[in-house]
């Protein structure tokens, strides 16, 4: 039976047949799509079902694995995401059984994964992670997401709404923080971390604001490397693409506190989901 991962935004979906070795994946008829989630139900579900069937083809002999944001009830798949806008119509919506109808195939096919723990699982199987029996995974973009990793288990971290200096950790650790830090201390207007990596842009102010955000990671991690003994850091999201910047900063701070762990860059990018919304069915 064939293995097809998914890995669901708030405006997009990629999927792909996943194939899965000795500590290794490959992938096949990898297809994506931009999708309005603000629409009506019937919308969203035909639009990631649509993207499910090009990968599927003509075969409804598969296993169907979801990375998903949270909040959700995934062992059966209901949503709870109503606050965002985004997903709103399928609120409380059993979308395990609305994706199934669509797809034409049984709600036993298809399993839903917390999309930061999909992501560290994908990582810790084929990818950066590997190394690492104890770990934290951490996606910076938008949003933080996180997952922690004990030996064969990783959680969703939740610690995106964890208290941290006067708020809480995405007021910090996110594209937003980046936006507001360099229009009040710089007057400067960017709409995200890649504009501090242009080449005309002042180079000591995105020096400047990598350094303070590096620290601000180093400073809210080392409670919890500490408390959960682990063994490194993998990083994902867009803003780890610029991790060369900020990583030194976060290092140095850890090693002052007596708890310099490695930190790996996610070697799979977006697939890792696609491979950790799988796993639970080779588990089986």
């Amino acid at each position: 039976m064939k293995l097809i991962g998914v890995d669901i935004g708030g405006s997009h979906i990629s999927a792909a047949r996943v194939n899965t070795g000795d500590q290794t994946a490959s992938f096949e008829d990898f297809n994506e799509a931009d999708v309005n989630t603000f629409g009506d139900k019937e919308t969203i579900i035909s639009a990631w079902a649509e993207v499910v069937k090009k990968v599927a083809g003509e075969s409804a002999n598969y296993k169907l694995g979801v990375a998903m944001p949270g909040p959700y009830d995934y062992e059966n798949g209901v949503s709870f995401i109503k606050d965002q806008g985004k997903m709103a119509s399928l609120y409380q919506l059993s979308v395990k059984n609305l994706l199934a109808e669509s797809l034409e195939i049984a709600p036993s096919q298809i399993v839903f994964t917390n999309d930061a723990e999909a992501f560290l699982s994908g990582e810790s199987f084929a990818g950066a992670g590997k190394e690492f029996q104890n770990s934290i995974g951490i996606t910076l973009g938008t949003g933080l997401g996180s997952a922690i990793k004990v030996f064969d288990v990783v959680k969703d971290g939740k610690l995106w709404t964890a208290p941290f200096r006067d708020g809480i950790a995405e007021d910090y650790l996110g594209t937003a923080w980046f936006i507001k830090y360099a229009s009040d201390q710089f007057g400067t207007e960017i709409s995200g971390v890649k504009d501090l990596l242009d080449q005309d842009f002042n180079s000591d102010i995105p020096k400047k604001i990598f350094e303070i955000f590096g620290r601000a990671l180093g400073e809210f991690l080392f409670p919890y490397l500490v408390r959960l003994h682990s063994e490194g850091v993998v990083l994902g999201g867009k803003i780890s693409l610029a991790s060369a910047h900020y990583l030194p900063s976060t290092q140095d701070y850890l090693k002052k506190m007596g708890y310099s762990v490695p930190f790996k860059v996610s070697e799979l990018g977006e697939k890792s989901a696609l491979i950790g919304s799988c796993l639970s069915f080779l588990s089986k």
